[in-house]
């Protein structure tokens, strides 16, 4: 099933994120959670594709794996670096003869250090070579700015270059206040960009761990969200809580304001995914 035909029925679209681990050890522990995670019956589950190119090939694997095995559509990460066109050819190729229809083209992060095959300078590049494919195309979406933008109108040419080069629909980077979704949407829609913008929702499991991934990404975390962050964060069950609730309230005011669907970032775990959608569907009576 194409991930895009999914958006606009009226009733939101759920997702999952996961990114392939580094052992087969690993591996098991995520499908594991894969398992588990399947009972709350997802649309889709995507699985990310790393800067750390030997492990690429384990994201092709595991999108195929949780597609035949589980019975749920799943969306392959692409990106462009360090990929020659012909070896995104092989890459697209073997995806389709898995009987997968959905990717999300990116142009992935760049290494801090050495030369990559570039080919792909932008994820709409990548995008419109796997429209050539007859793949359905998501793309990503910044409310807080991609941090090599300098303005919004550069930001939203850019937006709107990778729908005309393919993309089905958008999925945000994470973010902690939905003012900055909301503002994002208004300025796609004034530019004419008409397609699906999933929210990408994070819940917080630890303290240092998203300060780091905020620091890094440029996301801001709300003063006061913060400051209850700071304060719990040598009990892992209390930071756990918050993040639960505090992602829990973010969603429920999303959906109701009419984001399409909510794209939630797992990094592999369960417990918190789990609780946040038990507590939507319960609260909208979804």
């Amino acid at each position: 099933m194409r991930v895009a035909d999914l958006y606009g029925h009226g009733r939101p679209v759920f997702s999952f994120e996961f990114f392939p681990p580094r052992t087969e050890k690993g591996a098991a522990s995520l499908l594991r959670t894969t398992k588990e995670l399947a009972q709350l019956s997802p649309d889709f589950i995507s699985v990310t594709c790393p800067l750390d190119k030997p492990r690429r090939p384990r994201t092709f694997e595991l999108v195929a794996t949780i597609k035949r095995d589980l019975g749920i559509e799943t969306m392959a990460h692409l990106v462009t670096v360090d990929y020659s066109r012909e070896e995104m050819r092989g890459v697209l190729s073997g995806l389709k003869d898995e009987g997968i229809e959905n990717v999300l083209a990116l142009r992935g992060d760049l290494p801090e250090q050495g030369e990559v095959v570039r080919e792909f300078r932008h994820g709409s590049e990548l995008a419109a070579f796997a429209r050539e494919f007859g793949f359905c195309i998501g793309g990503a979406a910044h409310p807080e700015m991609h941090p090599d933008s300098s303005d919004w109108e550069g930001e939203m040419r850019h937006a709107a270059g990778k729908v005309d080069a393919g993309c089905d629909f958008l999925v945000t980077q994470l973010f902690f206040d939905n003012a900055d979704y909301f503002a994002y949407v208004e300025r796609a829609r004034q530019v004419g960009i008409d397609v699906p913008i999933v929210a990408g929702i994070m819940p917080v499991g630890s303290v240092p761990g998203i300060q780091r991934m905020a620091a890094q990404n440029g996301n801001r975390i709300p003063d006061h969200y913060l400051r209850e962050l700071v304060a719990a964060q040598e009990d892992p069950a209390a930071v756990h809580a918050l993040g639960v609730r505090y992602a829990t309230e973010q969603c429920v005011e999303l959906l109701e304001r009419g984001a399409p669907g909510i794209h939630f970032y797992t990094l592999n775990r369960s417990p918190a995914t789990r609780e946040i959608l038990t507590a939507l569907r319960e609260r909208l009576d979804l």
